[in-house]
This record gives structure tokens, sequence and C-alpha cells, in this order.
């Protein structure tokens, strides 16, 4: 079934829709309407005016009362919402569910974030210049916020943008990828029926780049939320306007170490998984394994054969674990790279040739050259390439080569050893005897160097989406 979605700017209609299509088939699954410089322009105009009429903010009491209302229509409708996730964006349905269950566990994230998150009192009366004085901080929203997303995790990184701005009471005007913008639109409608008036949260695609630049640019912006290439990252953070705040998440080449005594029973299959999951088409997705010289290959067979077993199709399918890659045009890229680094001398010994025109199978690379394209830039393919060390140190040096840095990951029996690597490893989290790919709502997420500014994660971005506003109150009584 197709689902059709008006622009969901308050007061305007679309002249042009968008079609969106399944990256696997390419059949039809809907459409959104585009908005034009014009409906930019309200939707700025709309939300701004409700940023500065504090008459119309609404309450905590509000704000908690939509978010869990969603969580509760998010919960009844979680096996369509999962599908048609899957349908979208092509994560297989199995892990389509875990983000849609995770979805919701942040949406009720940000509803508590309202009892939990707050100000503080500013210490006084400790010396003469502060006597007679009680000071403290207060909460408020930051401004208008934008929020431009990314199509890997169609669902779950809308939450995250725009979850913590209707904690903070923030109006924000959201815009999703283009190959996955239905997940958005159904969490923006969801919001909307839990009860949040529509010009609280706007959403919209654009297919004009300089209308997009016009949307977050734009000085009325308080706060800009970027998950996306940090080519388009970094650009559109250079044309901020003066005084907004932004937080960029961007991709990585996440390494893992594998030390001498690591279990390789128990821990290679987790790091299969979070190479080849969603088809390698996550931010820290693990890429590059360093493993000791005389365990390389045999890592890298063993990595092999798990990709090998991993089903390959449709990701509707129960039975499906790598579903297809976002655009055919990915698939030819990937190959591209592969077939680069084996002519450049690495051993391919899994995958390594496209399925189809839409999928692309678990592929592993031994001993790629370190200036071929697997080894200095991010694939965004399933793709793992294993590299041979003699000295941990050196594994170390390799890992810090790069000008990426997001989450890393030492797997060791030994705890100096453990420590050794996350005291030298750069990397915004050190992850020890666990996948490059671990993530809880609640912890930080940080790109550092090219990965990233700021710090995501639903606590961080509510703390980011407000200002600690002071109140100091001089009384004789005190």
């Amino acid at each position: 079934m197709a689902e059709d979605y008006p622009l969901m700017i308050a007061g305007c209609e679309a002249e042009k829709q968008l079609a969106v299509t399944s990256p696997f088939d390419g059949s039809r699954i809907g459409s959104v309407g585009i908005a034009d410089s014009g409906a930019v322009e309200t939707a700025l105009s709309a939300a701004f005016a409700l940023y500065r009429d504090r008459s119309r903010w609404l309450s905590g009491a509000e704000r908690v009362g939509v978010l869990n209302k969603a969580a509760e229509i998010m919960q009844d409708r979680s096996e369509y919402l999962a599908t048609e996730a899957a349908r979208e964006g092509g994560k297989p349905l199995l892990d389509s569910r875990i983000e849609v269950a995770r979805a919701i566990d942040g949406v009720r994230n940000c509803a508590e974030l309202l009892r939990n998150e707050s100000g503080r009192e500013i210490p006084m009366d400790i010396n003469p210049a502060s006597a007679g004085r009680l000071a403290f901080t207060h909460r408020e929203p930051i401004g208008v916020v934008v929020a431009v997303s990314a199509f890997n995790h169609p669902l779950n990184l809308i939450i995250h943008q725009v979850g913590p701005a209707i904690a903070a009471g923030c109006p924000v005007i959201v815009k999703p990828a283009e190959d996955t913008p239905l997940s958005c639109m159904r969490f923006v409608s969801i919001l909307r029926e839990a009860g949040l008036p529509e010009k609280w949260c706007q959403a919209c695609v654009v297919d004009d780049l300089n209308i997009a630049e016009q949307l977050v640019t734009d000085g009325r912006v308080g706060f800009f939320s970027f998950i996306g290439s940090a080519k388009v990252g970094w650009m559109l953070h250079s044309k901020l306007a003066p005084g907004a705040r932004c937080a960029l998440e961007h991709g990585g080449a996440a390494p893992v170490i594998l030390a001498e005594d690591a279990d390789l029973d128990e821990n290679l299959p987790m790091i299969a998984k979070a190479g080849f999951y969603h088809a390698g088409q996550v931010c820290v997705s693990v890429q590059r394994v360093y493993a000791p010289s005389r365990l390389a290959e045999e890592i890298a067979k063993h990595l092999a054969e798990l990709g090998d077993a991993m089903q390959v199709g449709d990701p509707v399918s129960e039975d499906t674990d790598i579903g297809p890659l976002i655009r055919s045009r990915e698939v030819t890229r990937v190959h591209e790279w592969v077939d680069q680094a084996v002519n450049d001398g690495a051993r391919l010994l899994g995958g390594g040739k496209p399925v189809s025109d839409t999928c692309y199978p678990a592929t592993v690379l031994l001993n790629p050259p370190g200036d071929t394209k697997v080894s200095r830039n991010e694939i965004f393919g399933p793709v793992i390439c294993v590299y041979a060390y003699d000295d941990i140190d050196e594994a170390i040096r390799q890992a810090n080569s790069l000008p990426y840095a997001f989450q890393a990951s030492i797997y060791t029996r030994d705890m100096d050893t453990a420590l050794h690597a996350y005291k030298n490893l750069d990397a915004a989290a050190v992850m020890i005897n666990e996948h490059t790919a671990f993530r809880v709502d609640w912890m930080p997420f940080a790109g550092l160097k090219q990965s990233g500014y700021g710090v995501g994660g639903i606590r961080y971005t509510y703390e980011d989406m407000t200002m600690e506003k002071m109140m100091v109150i001089r009384s004789k009584a005190l």
C-alpha cells in the first residue's frame, strides 16, 4: 500500500510530490510534498513567531503528555512502523523491529527529561560580593530547531532530533532524507495525533539545494541538527547565521583491535554482525579489524564464513540478514572500491560480487593496502577489512591514521591492554570487548575530527536545545 503525504507545513500546499520507491525492487511505496522557497519561509515564520510569543509556549505538562501519548500510539502500531521502515530504507525487518522498539523507548526517554534534567543553584553568600543573594538557573528553549536527517535509521534518527526539541519546548522543522521521508512524516503525524499543535513540528523535503540552504542558514534558526555526510555538514556549518548553535554527526571508518588473547569464538560473530548490519550503512559500522599477524588470515576467513551464511535479499522477509543498499549506484561504487582493493593487492575471502542491481553481499578483504579507498574512506557498505599487525601500538597507530574518529573497540582479556588502548585510541568512545556499533540512547554519541561536532544522545541533544537562564535575587531576608 502506498502512502501519500501532503506538505507538512502549516497553511501550505505542495505543487510537486516526491515519489518514494523501495530500494530493493524500485516499487512505488508513497510520496511526500516538496517545499518551495515560499513554503520554507512560511515554516520559518510560523516557528519563529511561536518562539517569540512566550504566551504560546507549551507547558512542561503538555510536552510530557504529547510525548507519552505518541509513544503509546507507536507501541500500538509498532509492527506496521517496522514493516514500512524496512520497505522504505532497506534495513531487514528483524533489525527494523529493533529500531522501532528503540524509537519508542527514545520518545519515552524524551518525556523523562523534563523530570530529570533541570537548572542548578549558583553558590552565593560565600564572600562579601555575593552576600544577601540567591541565584539559580532555569532551562528555556534555545529557539527554532532545524533538523536535517539521514536515511539509514529513518525513524530513530528523527526521534533523536525531533524528540529532544519537543521536550525542550523548541518549535522544530525537520527535513528527512529524500530517500526515506515516509517514516519521518508518520512520526510527525503521530505527534499531531497525540495533541501537538502542527506549527510546533513541521516537516518537508526539498528538491533544490539552495532551498535547503535557505532553511538551514536563516537568521531565525537557533539550533541546527545535522546527520549526514561530512562534506554537506561542514559546508552548512560554515554558512550558519551568527549565534546559531549546531551539532553535526557524520560518518567514520570504525576500527576494531583484536589482541592476542581475544576470545575469537565469542567475539567474531558480533563483529561480523556489526560490520554487515544494515548492509554496513551505519556511521559506526565495523570497517577496519586489526588482528595479530599469526591470526589475521584465520580471523578473516572466519568473518567471511559468517558473512557467507547471511541471507541477502528482500528486507521485509523474516529470513533476510542483509538488505539492499539505499541506491543502486551505491552497489556500483562499493564494488568498484572492492575491485580496486583486490587489484592493489588485497585478498578477497568472501563476497565481492553484486548479488543484484540493489544488493551486495557480506565481503571480507585481507590486508588491503593503506592507500586504497577501502582503507582511507568510509565504505558505507557490507565490507570488513582485516589488517595484520605485529605490535599493538602499530595497530593503534593505524587505527588513528585517518581524519575520522568516532567509536573504536579493543577485544582482550587483559585489563592493562584494554586501558592502554583506551588511553591511546583517537575516539569519543572506546568499547572493551564490545563492537563499535554499540549504542544506547542515553549515552553520549560524538564524532571527532571530521566525524562530527558536538555530542549526540537524547539527553545531550536536549541540553544543547536549551539554555540555562539565571536569576539572581538580592534580599535583606537572605
